[in-house]
């Protein structure tokens, strides 16, 4: 399989391993979804680390794959490849990136499926595929404008050029930049540190946010109102509110 899911202390990490860059071909998307989709439901799995290795997140599609398609077959397909990275878009719970090396073309829309972005020091991101006389199609002409705004993500996906790790995190492209070798380690322990907290309450912060960014602010008003009330009805709710009254604050236990 060119993608895993590993799960320990209820962090999943969905592994891409199709060496050497990790291309994203269409058995590798169809993976990605199968996999995003089983974390969704798993119990065990409270929050998700998104991972390319230790060298390289992902270069991009499978580019001698894709010379292959003509317009019919990427009728068909272009559907399927949304999908496979919506799946992890809609993960309902907190997904981190950890960026190493490359991360081109569908790898960067891979990493903006995340809720957070951490890029090693070595990391290099960007849209390339004007360069091939295309544009985005794994969903970067929209993910990546709502995260940086129009016209720097214009300025990317029109130049096509890449990004190291320093510009990205000033683009608001990452979020944090750590040495390549401690990528992994530092997106663990922010998935680690939030698998701990209470799940429902993760789920409705996600769901408020992503689908209120999708529509007017009184829409989103309603959505995280149901939500803020609804929470009420969960032990997470009470089990935070008793500890806060009996111990003080941010000493609750979730389960």
């Amino acid at each position: 399989m060119t993608v895993h899911l590993e799960v320990a202390e209820g962090v999943g990490t969905i592994r891409l391993d199709r060496p050497p860059m990790n291309a994203l071909d269409v058995a590798t998307q169809d993976r990605l979804k199968e996999l995003a989709e089983e974390a969704t439901i798993r119990p065990d799995v409270r929050a998700v680390v998104l991972y390319g290795g230790e060298k390289v997140f992902a270069a991009g599609a499978d580019i001698k794959e894709m010379q292959a398609m003509d317009h019919a077959a990427m009728v068909v397909r272009s559907r399927a490849l949304q999908d496979s990275f919506t799946a992890v878009a809609r993960i309902p719970k907190p997904v981190v990136a950890a960026v190493t090396g490359y991360a081109l073309g569908g790898g960067c829309e891979l990493a903006l499926c995340a809720d957070y972005r951490i890029a090693g020091d070595n990391a290099k991101l960007g849209q390339p595929e004007i360069l091939l006389g295309l544009i985005p199609g794994a969903g970067g002409t929209q993910r990546l404008s709502r995260l940086i705004g129009p016209s720097k993500a214009k300025d990317l996906i029109f130049t096509g050029r890449m990004v190291k790790a320093d510009e990205a995190l000033a683009l608001g492209l990452v979020d944090r930049v750590v040495p390549a070798a401690e990528v992994y380690t530092a997106a663990h322990a922010w998935a680690a540190r939030l698998a701990q907290g209470p799940a429902i309450a993760l789920r409705a912060a996600k769901e408020s946010i992503d689908a209120g960014l999708e529509t007017d602010i009184e829409t989103g008003l309603t959505i995280e109102r149901n939500w803020f009330a609804g929470l009420f009805a969960t032990e997470d709710r009470e089990r935070g509110m008793r500890s806060f009254v009996e111990e003080g604050p941010g000493k609750a236990k979730f389960l």
